[in-house]
């Protein structure tokens, strides 16, 4: 009864009033919501089971995986490479060469 009477008089306010009424509202609930949030997250870090968390990564085993893994090297030389570039640019010229003879 109390709460439709509170509406009540709210209703009959002028539209101004009752837009600041309605964000003050609104303000507030989301606040309380945030808050709620806030605690939650705190509580869910501070009961984080850390060490099983660790012993499910196996740090030390992937470290060891990763040793075993093996290794990309480049067989030729930069300056072997360089010129296998100039190769192609010069077989690439002389193809244009012949189609243009053609």
């Amino acid at each position: 009864m109390i709460f439709i009477k509170h509406v009540k008089k709210i209703q009959n306010l002028p539209l101004i009033k009752r837009k600041i009424i309605f964000w003050i509202v609104i303000i507030i609930f989301g606040l309380v919501l945030f808050a709620g949030y806030i605690l939650n997250i705190k509580h869910k870090i501070e009961n984080f089971p850390l060490q099983k968390s660790l012993e499910e990564l196996k740090l030390p085993q992937l470290k060891e995986e990763f040793k075993k893994l093996p290794e990309f090297e480049i067989e030729k030389p930069v300056g072997e490479i360089k010129g296998d570039a100039k190769e192609i640019e010069r077989l690439i010229e002389e193809t244009e060469k012949q189609k243009k003879q053609e």
